[in-house]
């Protein structure tokens, strides 16, 4: 970073003379050192998976989730710091609340996207403010079918197959590519992601993590919910055997 020290990353309002925004690239390095995220879109509905590293043993179970249900069609996973992904949780839930009050019908994704993706940039045009330190994958099924979305701290957002951010997703989105995901089914989709999860985590094996996963499909009613626990204890075995081959 040629202009580091240079004043030109004291403020997210202000440009270097390269044309860079170093606090939006700080943001994405806070995306960087978080476990990582993963949304693949299948040909029957939306998986979601989160390596949730666990910082304390004493942590409860299940406690400061990563994914979480904006409407009943529509759930987020996010990378980096979780009180963002909080506030952009909530924001996601006003939004597709007042769409639905002023349209009477659930948000298409793609709007709710749009509409996320201006607030998150709003935020990096003030210096009394700081870019969101999170990217957001977005995930429904709607009229139009299942859609996945990744908004990133800069605002920008854009439609994938399958999507990976945070530390692994190099590795994930390698992983991603070799799968014909336009046609396996949610709960192939599901013993997928928990594979791509533990194998990324593998890196990193000196510390522990939770495995978080849910769906939205035909399986789920087109509901966003956890993954029902046996499928999950299915696909978490199949992964650490896998990985164990793999090895």
């Amino acid at each position: 970073m040629t202009s580091i020290g240079t004043g030109y990353d004291l403020s997210a309002s202000t440009y270097s003379p390269d044309g860079r925004i170093f606090q939006v690239e700080y943001a994405n390095k806070a995306v960087e050192n978080s476990g990582t995220a993963i949304g693949l879109r299948v040909k029957d509905g939306i998986v979601f998976a989160v390596e949730k590293l666990v910082h304390s043993k004493l942590l409860v179970p299940g406690a400061n989730r990563r994914i979480m249900t904006v409407d009943r069609h529509v759930g987020l996973a996010t990378a980096g710091f979780l009180a963002d992904g909080r506030t952009i949780a909530t924001r996601a839930r006003d939004e597709s609340a007042g769409y639905r009050q002023t349209y009477l019908t659930p948000p298409p994704l793609k709007t709710l996207a749009d509409r996320l993706g201006l607030y998150v940039q709003a935020y990096t045009l003030y210096s009394s403010v700081r870019p969101f330190g999170i990217s957001t994958i977005l995930g429904s099924v709607d009229k139009d079918g299942p859609q996945l979305y990744v908004i990133e701290p800069s605002g920008v957002f854009f439609g994938y197959h399958g999507a990976a951010v945070g530390k692994g997703r190099q590795l994930a989105k390698t992983e991603l590519e070799k799968i014909d995901l336009a046609n396996i089914s949610t709960r192939q989709a599901v013993k997928e992601a928990a594979r791509i999860i533990y194998l990324v985590h593998d890196d990193a094996k000196e510390k522990e993590f939770e495995l978080e996963m849910s769906w939205i499909g035909d399986e789920s009613n087109g509901l966003h919910q956890p993954v029902p626990k046996d499928l999950f204890d299915e696909a978490e075995k199949a992964a650490k055997e896998s990985l164990e081959n793999f090895e």
